[in-house]
């Protein structure tokens, strides 16, 4: 199955799970809970108020290992023109974040941020359960963004 083939099927609409794709087309759906969404929403907020350029959620990303779903992402605005047509992004936005969740491993996460690299991904951030943002780029953790390095290294989804 192909990314166009699940986007197509109205059996996987409104499902309330992420879903991505092996690279052998298999489908692996990942269950979120509140506090996921509620990240997902505070971090898109705070990159559209910080930085020009699009923020997209659940953002399909093509990966030499199948469909990749950033859980965040944000593309400057002459990346976007390049991806808004596409079923999942040819290139990969400038900033990936995943936020953990409970059924992350570590080898999982890590292999997620190489394929985001290699498609072209700028930073990885990553959103631990407490609101932690770790930034990477290719070279490994940085500091700060470097693309965008007034975002917090706490989110807090109470203030």
């Amino acid at each position: 199955m192909n990314w166009q083939e699940v986007c197509e099927r109205s059996d996987l609409h409104n499902l309330p799970f992420k879903i991505e794709l092996d690279e052998q087309g298999k489908i692996i759906m990942s269950p979120v809970k509140v506090y996921h969404s509620a990240f997902q929403g505070k971090i898109g907020a705070l990159l559209d108020r910080l930085a020009k350029g699009h923020v997209l959620i659940e953002c399909a990303i093509k990966t030499p290992k199948g469909t990749k779903v950033a859980d965040i992402a944000w593309a400057s605005g002459e990346r976007f023109k390049r991806i808004i047509a596409e079923v999942e992004c040819s290139i990969a936005p400038e900033v990936c974040v995943e936020v953990w969740s409970s059924t992350n491993t570590s080898a999982e996460i890590e292999e997620k941020q190489r394929l985001y690299f290699d498609t072209g991904c700028q930073e990885v951030w990553m959103c631990s359960k407490d609101g932690q943002i770790a930034f990477y780029n290719r070279a490994g953790r940085i500091e700060n963004s470097i693309l965008i390095p007034q975002f917090p290294q706490f989110v807090d989804l109470f203030a």
